[in-house]
């Protein structure tokens, strides 16, 4: 099958684009022919080693976790997923080496939940990691609730656009930084626009003269330090980008693959409650140029690669 992969840790420029061996199927695992696999920081971090000292990569590496798809073969021992279903996933494993950026993956079914059916293959792709990260935060780490004040960083970015529209889902009143080019678009999804740089604190403090209920940071740095500035006495801090919340009180977060939260995600997109902005796609041999942008760290929304299939091979082509 045709895929982008890497045999060295590097830059965009170590990608490449031809054949690579087909995936085969473990028993509780699905193979998911690939529509679009969505790009996320993290994956280029991996690129460069920097999770080098937690996950194991085994060259060559398929990168990618973000995915939507059908499902084309079912493991032996699946029941919650038959030939034809429309999923999307976060497939993650505890290595680097089989993921998304291909023709074909083949996904555990706990990485997996069935596809929004209102979102479009390339909308739904961005949904997975990006929505799991802000809904894992929001509710099970910050645990916000109705009325509320949340305070979300980057709130045009993967995370912080869909953690906005959580946050707001739950009834709870969001600020959210971006730059004065997005606050519009904070605005649509229902957050009131910060100026992110310095002053910040005081700049949240206007809008929130008590502090915020709860803040969760996916810049670190500058941001996370505002962040704690201007908690409630009773305010809760957590962070995906600087372990260094911990030193506030905090909780220093990692995403994790659950069906039944990738679920809950799909059945809030299909009642209009979250949309995926797509900031701009790339067909799949055109993964490097994917990247490159998204290592720019301005884009709005989600970076997402599509696998064209007008001209391929029917279902089962993969050799195995």
């Amino acid at each position: 099958m045709k895929a982008i992969s890497y045999r060295r840790y590097g830059g965009p420029e170590v990608f490449e684009y031809g054949e690579v061996r087909d995936p085969k199927v473990g028993p509780d695992s699905v193979l998911v022919k690939v529509r679009a696999a969505a790009v996320n920081p993290v994956d280029w971090k991996a690129r460069e080693g920097y999770l080098d000292g937690i996950i194991d990569p085994v060259f060559p590496v398929v990168p990618g976790w973000d995915v939507s798809g059908v499902v084309v073969q079912p493991g032996v021992s699946v029941t919650e997923f038959a030939v034809g279903d429309e999923v999307i996933g976060y497939v993650r494993e505890d290595f680097l080496s089989r993921g998304t950026f291909a023709e074909y993956v083949a996904a555990p079914v706990r990485t997996l939940a069935r596809k929004p059916r209102n979102l479009s293959f390339e909308e739904a792709a961005g949904l997975p990691l990006a929505g799991l990260t802000a809904y894992q935060s929001l509710y099970h780490v910050l645990r916000v609730k109705r009325g509320e004040t949340v305070l979300v960083h980057a709130a045009a970015g993967g995370v912080g656009s869909l953690a906005v529209q959580l946050a707001h889902h739950l009834g709870c009143r969001v600020l959210g930084t971006a730059s004065e080019a997005n606050h519009d678009f904070v605005r649509s999804l229902g957050g009131e626009p910060l100026t992110y740089g310095d002053g910040l604190a005081d700049r949240v403090r206007g809008l929130a003269p008590e502090g915020v209920d709860a803040a969760l940071d996916t810049v670190g740095g500058d941001a996370l330090k505002a962040s704690a500035a201007v908690l409630t006495p009773d305010g809760r801090l957590a962070s995906i980008a600087d372990g260094d919340v911990l030193a506030y009180g905090g909780h220093y977060f990692w995403v994790r693959p659950d069906p039944r939260d990738l679920t809950h995600l799909t059945e809030l997109a299909e009642q209009g409650a979250l949309s995926v902005h797509l900031a701009e796609t790339f067909p799949l041999e055109r993964a490097a140029e994917a990247y490159r942008l998204n290592q720019t760290g301005r884009t709005r929304g989600k970076i997402v690669v599509t696998v064209d299939w007008e001209e391929e091979g029917e279902v089962g082509e993969t050799g195995d």
